[in-house]
């Protein structure tokens, strides 16, 4: 679980500044991915070409029989399918801490009365205590990670399917080409419990895509209806909206 320290520290910096079911997608993809993935797929893969058994004894057999069926094994896809999935997040987290920081300056310099006739441009994006608001560059990057998420999702989703060409794991594979004579049958260890683990990360990932998909709706279903309250409301009345509801919780 050490390896991922570095990643989960990351991605829990992006929760201050995420929605709500932002928070939620967090908590599934470590959950029900991270944690699954470093607890029992070791157990349950392991060397999973050298518990293969071929009815054959020529050289390379069996290694060629392994790498026809499985160019890549399953919990190493998983792992590179989380870091492409969390890579858009990392990025909206690098975009946010460059904006706190430069605020923070801007801040600093306004109590210090520092700039042309004393008049400055104020923070636009945070607070003092660091909490951003959703709305211009930030915005449209959150935005952009969610949309760069649902393309990874999906792209993840339909290449596991044609690498390996099956959602079950099968008990048996037949392979007839070089290096083996003839017509070889091979039999893989724990097939039912690695379809269990297989159906799993699928039905996740179906629910890590949905819960990008409905977060794209809830923003921008906000935003509109947070414009026409500015539109329709007098000035004290779009004060006390923004103050309440701007910043993220």
């Amino acid at each position: 679980m050490g390896e991922w320290s570095i990643l989960a520290s990351l991605l829990d910096k992006v929760q201050s500044h995420s929605t709500v079911i932002g928070k939620v997608w967090m908590s599934v993809l470590f959950l029900f991915r991270v944690f699954i993935l470093a607890a029992g797929l070791d157990k349950v893969w392991g060397d999973e070409q050298g518990n293969m058994d071929c009815n054959t004894k020529s050289p390379g057999c069996r290694n060629a029989c392994y790498d026809k069926s499985f160019p890549m094994s399953h919990p190493r896809f998983w792992v590179l399918q989380i870091l492409f999935v969390s890579t858009p997040t990392l990025i909206y987290l690098g975009h946010v801490l460059l904006v706190i920081r430069r605020e923070n300056k801007l801040r600093s310099r306004l109590e210090k009365k520092i700039g042309k006739n004393g008049m400055m441009k104020a923070p636009k994006y945070s607070d003092e205590h660091g909490k951003v608001q959703l709305k211009g560059s930030l915005l449209v990057s959150y935005m952009a990670q969610l949309f760069f998420k649902i393309l990874l999702e999906v792209a993840f989703i339909v290449g596991q399917y044609y690498l390996y060409g099956f959602i079950f794991m099968p008990s048996k594979i037949t392979f007839s080409n070089y290096p083996c004579k003839g017509e070889v049958q091979c039999f893989i260890t724990r097939p039912t419990e690695k379809s269990i683990f297989i159906i799993f990360m699928l039905v996740v990932a179906f629910v890590s895509l949905l819960l990008n998909i409905v977060e794209v709706f809830y923003l921008t279903v906000s935003k509109i209806r947070e414009r026409k309250r500015r539109n329709s409301g007098t000035p004290s009345t779009e004060m006390y909206c923004l103050s309440k509801s701007a910043y993220m919780p």
